[in-house]
C-alpha cells in the first residue's frame, strides 16, 4: 500500500543535470511532481527543464550546492513557485579515486564538501519546510560504499558512511515530526562518475561488470518514496555485496585486498 502519492509532490533534486539526478527528475515527472532542479551545469539544467516542461512544472537554480546562496535559493524558489516542499532529494555528489597515501589533503575536503556538508546543510534548511510538508520525505542518496569501503576509494567512501550515519539518526530524530527518511545506496551505476571525478589515479574499476542504469535506480528510488521505505539498494549484486560483508567481513577484506596494486607497497 502506498504512504505517499507523487502527482503533486513539490520537491527539490539537487546534482539534476546528469545521471541518477536527471533521471530522477524524470521519473517525478512522469509521474506528476512539481520540481526545482539543482546543478552546476546551466546549459544541461534548462535543456532537461525544457524536455521536463510538457510534463510537469519545473523551476531551475543552477549554481553549486555547496554555496549557502544557492542552496537558500532552491527552497525559496520551491516556496515561491509551488508553496512549500514535501520531497528534498540530496542527490549532488563527486568521486576521487586513488590510494590514500597518495592523495592530497584537498582532495578530502572537496569529497566532503559536496558528499556530506552540503548534504547536511541543506537538509538543515529544509528541515523547517518539510515539517509543514505533506508526507514529507527526506531522500539521501549514498552508495553501498556507505556500508563497506573499498581499497582506491576512501575519502568517497568515508562521505558516504557519514552520509549513511546522519541518515539513520535523522530518521529516528524525524519520526514524532512525521518526516520519513530514505537512503538510497546505488552500486556501480552507468553515469559519468568516473569521468567527472575530482582524482582518478588509475584506480581500478572493481564493480565496473555489474553496472546498472540510472533509470533502473531512479524507479526503484522513486517507488520506496512513494512506499515509505527507509533504504534500499538497487542493485542485485550491491546488495549481495553488503549482505557478505555483514557475514564474512574477513573474506570480504581478503577480497578487496586484492585490487591493490601491490608495487605501491
Amino acid at each position: 500500500m502506498a504512504k505517499r502519492s507523487i502527482p503533486g509532490i513539490r520537491a527539490v533534486v539537487t546534482g539534476a543535470s546528469s545521471g541518477i539526478g536527471r533521471e530522477l527528475a524524470r521519473e517525478l515527472a512522469r509521474q506528476g511532481a512539481r520540481l526545482v532542479l539543482v546543478a552546476r551545469r546551466e546549459e544541461r539544467l534548462r535543456e532537461l527543464a525544457a524536455e521536463l516542461a510538457p510534463l510537469a512544472a519545473v523551476e531551475c537554480v543552477p549554481g553549486d550546492v555547496t554555496e549557502d546562496a544557492v542552496r537558500r535559493q532552491a527552497l525559496q524558489r520551491a516556496c515561491d513557485s509551488y508553496g512549500g516542499l514535501d520531497a528534498l532529494v540530496n542527490n549532488a555528489g563527486v568521486g576521487a579515486m586513488g590510494l590514500f597515501e597518495d592523495a592530497d589533503p584537498q582532495r578530502l575536503r572537496r569529497v566532503m564538501e559536496v558528499n556530506f556538508f552540503a548534504l547536511v546543510e541543506m537538509t538543515r534548511a529544509a528541515g523547517p519546510l518539510l515539517k509543514q510538508g505533506n508526507r514529507p520525505i527526506l531522500v539521501n542518496v549514498s552508495s553501498i560504499l556507505g556500508h563497506r569501503g573499498v581499497p582506491y576509494r576512501s575519502e568517497y567512501s568515508a562521505s558516504k558512511f557519514a552520509v549513511q550515519g546522519f541518515s539513520e539518526c535523522l530518521r529516528a530524530e524525524w519520526v514524532r515530526h512525521g518526516i520519513d527518511v530514505l537512503v538510497v545506496s546505488p552500486g556501480r551505476t552507468e553515469t559519468e562518475f568516473f569521468d567527472r571525478a575530482i582524482e582518478n589515479s588509475n584506480a581500478p574499476r572493481w564493480s565496473e561488470l555489474a553496472a546498472v542504469s540510472p533509470a533502473a535506480v531512479a524507479r526503484q528510488t522513486v517507488q520506496a518514496m512513494r512506499r515509505g521505505r527507509h533504504e534500499i539498494i538497487p542493485h542485485r549484486w550491491g546488495r549481495a555485496f553488503v549482505w557478505l560483508d555483514r557475514i564474512a567481513p574477513r573474506l570480504v577484506d581478503a577480497i578487496v585486498a586484492r585490487y591493490v596494486d601491490k608495487d605501491k607497497g
